[in-house]
């Protein structure tokens, strides 16, 4: 085998790995970005609330559910649930607002 075509097959895939990497990551850019602006704002809240950084309580609810097998997440959820029903409950209208 000539060693041209060896060189042309390593290119082609070298370049097909690069241009799959950069759908992949594009993918997970747009589920990130999904993801923060369509989040339930339970950190930021906590944060907001403790003064502390958000960040750090998005590492201790990832951390806290790998060590414990998840039940933060029933945590989570029900402080979403919570803070949502909260934000229901204060945008009362008056009947002159229809």
């Amino acid at each position: 085998m000539p060693i041209e075509s060896i060189v042309v097959k390593k290119l082609i895939n070298y370049v097909k790995q690069h241009v799959f990497d950069k759908k992949v990551m594009k993918l997970v850019d747009h589920i990130k970005h999904y993801f923060e602006n369509h989040a339930f704002g339970v950190c930021a809240a906590l944060g907001d609330k403790l003064g502390v950084a958000t960040s750090s309580i998005r590492l201790f609810f990832i951390y806290a559910s790998f060590l414990t097998l998840g039940s933060p997440i029933i945590i989570y959820m029900s402080l979403a649930f919570i803070l949502n029903m909260r934000g229901h409950l204060r945008r009362r209208s008056t009947i002159w607002d229809l």
